[in-house]
């Protein structure tokens, strides 16, 4: 993405129909502001993706996977557009934190920790009956809204493949996310419903445990850690039920035939820590 924060003109309209407000944050794709819709007078967010190199065209198909996605765990897309210089997804505007962010606090116990992950999987599951892989599964990708209810949301379904479309990004392509990718992918092999399972497992471990299961090692090093498995949680958490533990050891496999679906993990985790 450029160096250069987007800039708007003074009351601009975004494709004739969105009102930019303010900022909300930004990413390696692009920006998302506050915006109001001049139609429906609804808030929305508004992410704004420069046409530069692959960006455009993971926009694209990040609109075309969110389009397909009608569930109450995954961000609803109501728009998109592009003009010259950018493409816009206009999705509903959910107030809320990363669950990066809450995983930092330290705000996350144990139980709100297991039915985090257990909502992401409900999200993944719908995606993945519909033949979507999100590809990018990691606690920045995920929202905890501010509700008194732990409410979860999927978000960017902007690396998604699905309908057997040609692959955009190799591994090396998608920066910040190594320690999220299940091992069969960095050896090459193609990203499939069992690689998003991987990559809750490793954030609900990471939930459990205060730190994360491949940190520690110097970076040229870490998918050689990855490919030799994560440790075992009970060495840290041997408190945790465990049907709990087997669980996460389940869905962490090294062999993606070995993991379960994301529905059948959702039920494990909820059936282990009710």
């Amino acid at each position: 993405m450029s160096n250069a924060a987007f800039v708007l003109p003074e009351r601009a309209l975004v494709l004739d129909r969105y009102r930019p407000l303010r900022p909300l944050g930004r990413g390696g794709s692009g920006s998302v502001w506050l915006a109001h819709d001049e139609r429906t007078g609804l808030e929305v967010a508004l992410k704004i993706v420069p046409k530069e190199g692959k960006r455009a065209a993971r926009a694209a198909r990040e609109m075309e996977a969110a389009s397909r996605l009608r569930h109450e765990r995954c961000v609803r897309a109501y728009d998109f557009g592009a003009d010259p210089g950018h493409v816009y997804i206009a999705y509903e505007y959910v107030r809320g934190r990363t669950l990066r962010e809450v995983i930092r606090s330290g705000e996350l116990a144990d139980a709100a920790a297991v039915e985090s992950a257990a909502q992401v999987l409900d999200g993944l599951a719908h995606a993945h009956r519909r033949g979507i892989v999100h590809r990018d599964v990691k606690p920045s990708n995920v929202l905890v809204e501010d509700e008194v209810e732990l409410s979860i949301r999927v978000l960017d379904f902007g690396l998604a493949q699905f309908d057997e479309a040609d692959t955009l990004t190799a591994v090396g392509d998608v920066p910040g996310t190594l320690a999220y990718i299940a091992p069969e992918r960095l050896s090459g092999a193609e990203a499939s419903v069992r690689s998003d399972v991987w990559s809750v497992g490793v954030i609900l471990w990471e939930a459990l445990a205060g730190s994360h299961p491949f940190w520690g090692v110097p970076l040229p090093d870490v998918a050689s850690t990855i490919a030799g498995g994560a440790p075992p949680l009970s060495a840290r958490r041997p408190e945790l039920p465990r049907r709990l533990l087997a669980a996460l050891d389940a869905a962490l496999a090294l062999d993606p035939s070995k993991r379960p679906t994301a529905a059948q993990l959702a039920s494990e985790l909820r059936a282990a820590y009710g």
